[in-house]
């Protein structure tokens, strides 16, 4: 059997029935070794870049494991980004890159390249994989497939690299000299222990104003029906990071909505004046904890979850003051704290609850002055577009202030699902990571919100969304411009705006034109008394829709955090007399949340 058929044979046997590959003088084999195989089919991307990420998006929707294949040198450091989003939020991904003959590696020759298009990637990859290698013997290729696979679906999942020489691809190989991986011992269940159990209910017992934070580990560990029997049992209420905005239905009552330096500002009042932290599968990077760390929640008892012990460990580090780490994946934690919350006494917050209802209500994202703009609101639109969407639609966006915008403002329904690379958080991925969705799901309509830059940086998959024909709605938000840098430049560099408008530097060119080219079916909105209409014509239409929404470039992600102050500056600790009193805090002022009608202080 010829190597490289095996390697496609095992892959589809794991259920992998799609691989996003684009040629070259190293992947052939491995390409016509798919067009064999009843089993997988091959999509071709216009770059790598893209195709990592198409493979990433595939696994994030499946919940399974997502396949791309590179030539070598230029075309395997092609997926290094696409590679970094998908290690970042730990989704199992197998990177495969062609390399150059054995007998042309350069080896410790002390030379730059021996081979042509030869580049050790094994080593420059080995910061942002879970596993890389490059296989030197034919008959070890089941031993680190199996290895490979093994390593990106157990524990914290991830990517793994397998960069396989050209000349090892065609050798023909007996099955029966295989050799065969076999993990040295199970990997050990981590779990709470009864003590911190009983630790755990001892200071839910004694709080007031307690809050649960949400984290991806969740999804990763597939404990949406654990957690979400834990939310029910303990009426506490929930503040999700920006990956589990989906988790909850906008209407549940337990919902606060967004925290951290783009959250809500009721989000942030919620978290910074709780008396207890219980955060499940969260890392709580500084975009969630606000800068400095240690100011996180500044009266809160703190009980951290997480699957990485690692991650555990680095709270120290950060000054942020922690009382209970249990090191759990999500769903073993719920499973356990279930069991033993069954016998719990019941206590109310009736008080807490009311408070962030007022407050929710006192400081909505889309302000009703909003809707009284001529021009188009991106607020406006975001929540337009979710009133629109229905229950189980798929919706890929940019980072930037698309990201923010959507996050800050859209209401998820029952089933809906948003996705983003949220902590590699690159430019250009919603319009591939769609792609990968769409195919994966068997042409599932997707809808994708990117940026004007953000879309420049791989917009020539729009050539693959109409090749394959797939009911992609594209809504491009169009400020002409690099917005979040321009907000940036505001707070730090005196409003000069180098290298973030067409002004400045940028080519920005008439999008609508070349998505007509490409042959998308266009709209145009410009104005916010014609984004319902446009959003739901897109969204009826059935086949691929490009929708350019002109925004000014004056619109600003408000609220957010100026860089470097803590979420809580200026903030009085609602302490407990002032909580029973009724008392609210004010919200955050200009110098800490940025107001369209203030101009904002420089730090």
């Amino acid at each position: 059997m010829k190597l490289s058929d095996f390697v496609i044979e095992f892959l589809a046997n794991k259920g992998i029935r799609h691989a996003f590959v684009i040629t070259g003088g190293a992947s052939v084999h491995l390409i016509d070794s798919i067009a064999k195989n009843p089993k997988m089919q091959y999509i071709c991307p216009l770059h790598e870049q893209a195709g990592s990420m198409m493979a990433d998006a595939y696994a994030r929707v499946t919940g399974h494991i997502g396949l791309a294949i590179s030539t070598s040198g230029p075309g395997a450091t092609n997926m290094l980004t696409g590679i970094c989003g998908a290690y970042y939020d730990s989704v199992p991904v197998i990177y495969i890159t062609g390399q150059v003959a054995t007998f042309r590696l350069k080896r410790d020759m002390g030379i730059r390249q021996l081979g042509f298009q030869e580049t050790d990637v094994v080593d420059m990859f080995k910061p942002v994989v879970k596993y890389a290698v490059r296989l030197e013997a034919r008959n070890k290729i089941r031993f680190e497939l199996e290895k490979a696979y093994h390593i990106a679906t157990s524990g914290r999942p991830g990517p793994v690299l397998i960069d396989l020489p050209d000349n090892l691809q065609r050798e023909n190989i007996n099955l029966e000299d295989l050799d065969s991986f076999s993990p040295e011992r199970d990997e050990k269940t981590h779990a709470a222990s009864n003590h911190q159990i009983k630790e755990c209910l001892e200071l839910i017992e004694h709080s007031t104003r307690p809050v649960i934070i949400l984290g991806w580990g969740i999804r990763l560990s597939k404990a949406e029906a654990e957690i979400t029997a834990l939310i029910d049992k303990l009426g506490i209420p929930v503040l999700p990071t920006w990956a589990m905005n989906d988790f909850l239905p906008s209407d549940h009552p337990l919902l606060i909505g967004s925290f951290g330096t783009h959250g809500s500002r009721y989000g942030n009042f919620a978290v910074q004046n709780a008396d207890l932290v219980i955060s499940i599968g969260a890392r709580l990077d500084t975009r969630a904890s606000g800068s400095p760390p240690s100011t996180f929640a500044r009266e809160a008892k703190k009980i951290i979850v997480d699957v990485d012990l690692n991650e555990l460990n680095k709270f120290a580090r950060l000054g942020i003051k922690t009382d209970i780490l249990i090191h759990s994946d999500a769903r073993e934690f719920a499973r356990v704290f279930n069991v033993k919350l069954a016998s719990s006494p019941e206590k109310s917050i009736e008080p807490w609850l009311k408070t962030i209802s007022l407050w929710k209500k006192k400081y909505p994202e889309c302000r009703p002055e909003y809707y009284r703009q001529k021009e188009t609101n991106p607020y406006v639109f975001m929540k337009s577009l979710s009133d629109e969407l229905v229950e189980g639609d798929m919706v890929f966006a940019d980072t930037g202030c698309t990201l923010a915008w959507l996050m800050q403002s859209f209401e998820a329904k029952k089933g809906q699902r948003l996705f983003h690379d949220f902590n590699n958080t690159a430019m250009g991925y919603a319009l591939p990571a769609s792609i990968g969705a769409s195919i994966a799901l068997n042409k599932k309509p997707i809808v994708c919100v990117a940026g004007d830059g953000s879309l420049q940086m791989n917009i020539q998959e729009l050539a693959s969304v109409i090749y394959h024909k797939l009911p992609i709605k594209i809504f491009l938000i169009n400020n002409h411009g690099y917005n979040m840098i321009q907000q940036t430049q505001e707070q730090w560099l005196h409003r000069r705006y180098e290298a973030t408008s067409c002004e400045s530097g940028l080519a920005l060119p008439d999008l609508l034109k070349l998505a007509k080219a490409y042959g998308f079916k266009t709209l145009n909105v410009n104005q916010n008394r014609s984004v319902p209409a446009k959003v739901k014509e897109a969204l009826r239409y059935p086949g691929p829709v490009f929708c350019n929404v002109e925004i000014s470039q004056s619109q600003r992600v408000i609220p957010q955090v100026i860089y470097g102050r803590a979420i809580e500056d200026g903030e009085p600790f609602l302490d407990r007399d002032e909580f029973l009193g009724n008392m609210i805090i004010k919200p955050h002022q200009a110098s800490i949340y940025q107001d369209e009608n203030k101009k904002p202080e420089l730090i």
